[in-house]
Protein backbone atom coordinates (compact mmCIF):
# COMPACT_ATOMS: atom_id res chain seq x y z
CA UNK A 1 0.00 0.00 0.00
CA UNK A 2 1.23 3.67 -1.27
CA UNK A 3 2.41 5.75 2.20
CA UNK A 4 1.30 9.00 1.78
CA UNK A 5 3.87 11.64 2.00
CA UNK A 6 3.63 14.51 4.54
CA UNK A 7 5.00 18.12 5.29
CA UNK A 8 4.64 20.22 8.24
CA UNK A 9 4.29 23.89 8.36
CA UNK A 10 5.54 25.73 11.46
CA UNK A 11 3.69 29.30 11.84
CA UNK A 12 2.51 28.93 15.54
CA UNK A 13 2.10 33.16 15.62
CA UNK A 14 -0.91 35.43 15.82
CA UNK A 15 -3.95 35.95 13.15
CA UNK A 16 -1.81 39.02 10.73
CA UNK A 17 1.22 36.90 11.54
CA UNK A 18 -0.28 33.62 10.18
CA UNK A 19 -2.36 35.60 7.11
CA UNK A 20 0.93 37.15 5.95
CA UNK A 21 1.97 33.50 4.89
CA UNK A 22 -0.91 32.88 2.67
CA UNK A 23 0.82 33.23 -0.41
CA UNK A 24 3.83 31.30 0.52
CA UNK A 25 1.27 28.22 1.98
CA UNK A 26 -0.43 28.29 -1.56
CA UNK A 27 2.84 27.87 -2.72
CA UNK A 28 3.54 24.54 -0.86
CA UNK A 29 -0.40 23.84 -1.87
CA UNK A 30 0.48 23.38 -5.32
CA UNK A 31 4.29 22.62 -5.38
CA UNK A 32 3.48 19.31 -2.70
CA UNK A 33 -0.17 18.32 -4.28
CA UNK A 34 0.73 14.70 -3.56
CA UNK A 35 1.52 15.20 0.02
CA UNK A 36 -0.40 15.89 3.08
CA UNK A 37 0.32 19.14 4.58
CA UNK A 38 0.21 19.10 8.04
CA UNK A 39 0.18 23.70 9.64
CA UNK A 40 1.16 23.92 13.14
CA UNK A 41 -0.52 26.68 14.58
CA UNK A 42 -3.19 27.82 16.68
CA UNK A 43 -6.14 25.20 16.59
CA UNK A 44 -8.20 28.17 15.80
CA UNK A 45 -6.66 30.47 12.97
CA UNK A 46 -5.22 27.22 11.37
CA UNK A 47 -8.62 25.74 10.56
CA UNK A 48 -9.27 29.10 8.84
CA UNK A 49 -6.83 27.99 6.57
CA UNK A 50 -7.71 24.47 6.54
CA UNK A 51 -11.58 25.56 5.30
CA UNK A 52 -9.41 27.13 2.08
CA UNK A 53 -8.01 24.27 1.35
CA UNK A 54 -4.34 25.57 2.15
CA UNK A 55 -3.69 22.88 4.75
CA UNK A 56 -5.44 19.13 5.29
CA UNK A 57 -5.20 19.10 9.04
CA UNK A 58 -4.37 21.50 11.95
CA UNK A 59 -1.38 20.44 14.57
CA UNK A 60 -2.36 22.34 17.43
CA UNK A 61 0.42 24.93 18.18
CA UNK A 62 1.68 27.59 20.70
CA UNK A 63 5.15 29.27 20.30
CA UNK A 64 7.61 26.97 20.11
CA UNK A 65 6.82 24.37 22.77
CA UNK A 66 7.50 20.73 21.34
CA UNK A 67 5.11 19.41 19.14
CA UNK A 68 3.02 16.37 19.29
CA UNK A 69 3.75 14.64 15.92
CA UNK A 70 2.31 10.73 15.38
CA UNK A 71 3.42 8.23 13.46
CA UNK A 72 6.51 8.66 10.98
CA UNK A 73 8.58 11.53 10.40
CA UNK A 74 8.01 14.32 8.25
CA UNK A 75 8.94 13.96 4.58
CA UNK A 76 9.39 17.76 4.47
CA UNK A 77 9.04 20.81 7.06
CA UNK A 78 8.99 24.22 6.22
CA UNK A 79 10.02 27.00 8.90
CA UNK A 80 7.47 29.70 8.40
CA UNK A 81 7.59 30.64 11.69
CA UNK A 82 11.35 32.55 12.14
CA UNK A 83 14.97 32.83 11.42
CA UNK A 84 15.74 29.91 13.74
CA UNK A 85 17.63 28.46 15.83
CA UNK A 86 14.49 27.77 18.27
CA UNK A 87 11.71 27.61 15.59
CA UNK A 88 14.31 25.38 13.57
CA UNK A 89 15.10 22.85 16.75
CA UNK A 90 11.49 22.46 17.00
CA UNK A 91 11.26 21.05 13.36
CA UNK A 92 14.21 19.08 13.94
CA UNK A 93 12.84 17.22 16.69
CA UNK A 94 10.62 15.72 14.61
CA UNK A 95 13.47 14.39 12.43
CA UNK A 96 12.29 15.54 9.06
CA UNK A 97 13.75 13.77 5.90
CA UNK A 98 14.17 17.98 4.34
CA UNK A 99 14.08 20.81 5.96
CA UNK A 100 13.47 24.01 4.63
CA UNK A 101 14.10 27.37 6.81
CA UNK A 102 16.65 30.54 6.38
CA UNK A 103 20.45 29.76 7.03
CA UNK A 104 21.13 29.42 10.74
CA UNK A 105 24.83 28.03 11.26
CA UNK A 106 23.64 26.84 14.89
CA UNK A 107 21.55 24.13 13.72
CA UNK A 108 23.29 23.39 10.55
CA UNK A 109 20.08 25.64 8.17
CA UNK A 110 22.34 26.42 4.77
CA UNK A 111 18.70 28.13 3.33
CA UNK A 112 19.05 31.61 2.00
CA UNK A 113 19.91 34.34 4.12
CA UNK A 114 17.43 36.29 6.67
CA UNK A 115 17.01 39.68 5.53
CA UNK A 116 16.15 42.12 8.14
CA UNK A 117 13.13 44.76 7.85
CA UNK A 118 12.08 42.83 4.48
CA UNK A 119 8.31 42.55 4.14
CA UNK A 120 6.63 39.44 5.74
CA UNK A 121 4.81 38.21 2.70
CA UNK A 122 7.50 38.55 0.18
CA UNK A 123 10.03 37.33 3.31
CA UNK A 124 8.45 33.38 3.10
CA UNK A 125 7.31 33.68 -0.42
CA UNK A 126 11.56 33.94 -1.06
CA UNK A 127 12.24 31.41 1.01
CA UNK A 128 9.65 28.48 -0.57
CA UNK A 129 11.00 29.86 -3.99
CA UNK A 130 14.72 29.03 -3.10
CA UNK A 131 13.35 25.24 -2.14
CA UNK A 132 11.75 25.47 -5.90
CA UNK A 133 8.37 26.29 -5.06
CA UNK A 134 6.54 29.28 -7.44
CA UNK A 135 5.26 31.11 -4.95
CA UNK A 136 3.20 34.66 -6.00
CA UNK A 137 3.09 37.29 -2.95
CA UNK A 138 -0.54 39.32 -4.48
CA UNK A 139 -2.14 35.77 -3.58
CA UNK A 140 -3.66 37.01 -0.36
CA UNK A 141 -7.12 36.77 -0.38
CA UNK A 142 -9.17 34.39 0.72
CA UNK A 143 -12.64 32.95 -0.57
CA UNK A 144 -16.30 33.36 0.78
CA UNK A 145 -16.42 29.29 1.08
CA UNK A 146 -14.78 29.16 4.81
CA UNK A 147 -17.00 32.06 6.17
CA UNK A 148 -20.07 31.43 7.91
CA UNK A 149 -23.30 33.46 8.37
CA UNK A 150 -22.41 37.19 10.01
CA UNK A 151 -23.61 37.93 13.05
CA UNK A 152 -24.01 41.71 11.89
CA UNK A 153 -24.50 42.09 8.02
CA UNK A 154 -23.41 45.02 6.52
CA UNK A 155 -21.88 46.40 9.88
CA UNK A 156 -18.72 48.34 10.13
CA UNK A 157 -15.40 45.88 12.75
CA UNK A 158 -13.93 48.32 15.09
CA UNK A 159 -11.58 45.43 16.79
CA UNK A 160 -9.65 47.04 19.58
CA UNK A 161 -7.63 44.19 20.61
CA UNK A 162 -3.72 42.49 20.27
CA UNK A 163 -2.09 39.71 21.27
CA UNK A 164 0.49 42.16 23.58
CA UNK A 165 -0.56 45.49 24.96
CA UNK A 166 2.04 47.48 23.06
CA UNK A 167 1.36 46.66 20.04
CA UNK A 168 -2.75 47.95 20.95
CA UNK A 169 -3.62 51.28 20.15
CA UNK A 170 -5.14 53.24 22.29
CA UNK A 171 -8.80 52.62 23.37
CA UNK A 172 -10.10 55.98 23.01
CA UNK A 173 -8.77 56.03 19.40
CA UNK A 174 -10.74 53.18 18.67
CA UNK A 175 -13.72 55.06 20.30
CA UNK A 176 -13.13 58.09 18.45
CA UNK A 177 -13.16 56.03 14.91
CA UNK A 178 -16.00 54.01 16.33
CA UNK A 179 -18.10 57.30 17.21
CA UNK A 180 -17.16 59.21 14.07
CA UNK A 181 -18.19 56.04 11.83
CA UNK A 182 -21.73 55.71 13.84
CA UNK A 183 -22.07 59.21 13.24
CA UNK A 184 -22.20 59.41 9.60
CA UNK A 185 -24.52 56.63 9.66
CA UNK A 186 -23.11 53.12 9.89
CA UNK A 187 -23.58 50.04 12.08
CA UNK A 188 -20.58 50.15 14.04
CA UNK A 189 -19.94 46.91 16.12
CA UNK A 190 -16.87 46.03 18.46
CA UNK A 191 -15.23 42.46 18.73
CA UNK A 192 -12.38 40.93 20.82
CA UNK A 193 -11.94 37.74 22.39
CA UNK A 194 -13.32 36.61 25.72
CA UNK A 195 -10.59 38.29 27.67
CA UNK A 196 -10.91 41.87 25.70
CA UNK A 197 -14.68 42.34 26.69
CA UNK A 198 -14.18 44.55 28.94
CA UNK A 199 -11.73 46.65 26.54
CA UNK A 200 -14.71 46.41 24.00
CA UNK A 201 -17.44 47.37 26.62
CA UNK A 202 -14.98 50.30 27.34
CA UNK A 203 -14.52 51.35 23.92
CA UNK A 204 -18.23 51.03 23.11
CA UNK A 205 -19.48 53.06 25.93
CA UNK A 206 -16.90 55.69 25.09
CA UNK A 207 -18.26 55.59 21.76
CA UNK A 208 -22.04 56.19 22.60
CA UNK A 209 -22.71 52.66 21.47
CA UNK A 210 -25.39 50.27 22.58
CA UNK A 211 -24.38 47.32 24.60
CA UNK A 212 -25.68 45.20 21.63
CA UNK A 213 -23.07 46.49 19.78
CA UNK A 214 -20.45 44.69 21.60
CA UNK A 215 -19.61 41.29 20.62
CA UNK A 216 -16.23 40.32 21.79
CA UNK A 217 -15.94 36.92 22.65
CA UNK A 218 -19.36 35.55 20.76
CA UNK A 219 -17.29 35.29 17.23
CA UNK A 220 -14.56 33.49 16.12
CA UNK A 221 -11.95 34.14 13.25
CA UNK A 222 -14.11 32.19 10.78
CA UNK A 223 -17.25 34.29 11.84
CA UNK A 224 -15.22 37.44 11.27
CA UNK A 225 -13.82 36.36 7.55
Amino acid sequence: MAVTRRAVVLRALGLGDLLTAVPALRALRQGLAAYEIVLAADKGIGELLRLEGLVDRVLPARGLTPLEWGGRPPDVAVNLHGRGPESHRVLQALEPYRLVGFRCPEVGSDGPEWRPGEHEVHRWCRLVRCAGWAADPTRLRLTAQAAVPSPAPGAVVVHPGAAYASRRWPAERFAAVAAAVAEDGHQVVVTGSPDERRLARHVARTAGLRSAAVLAGRTDVRGLS
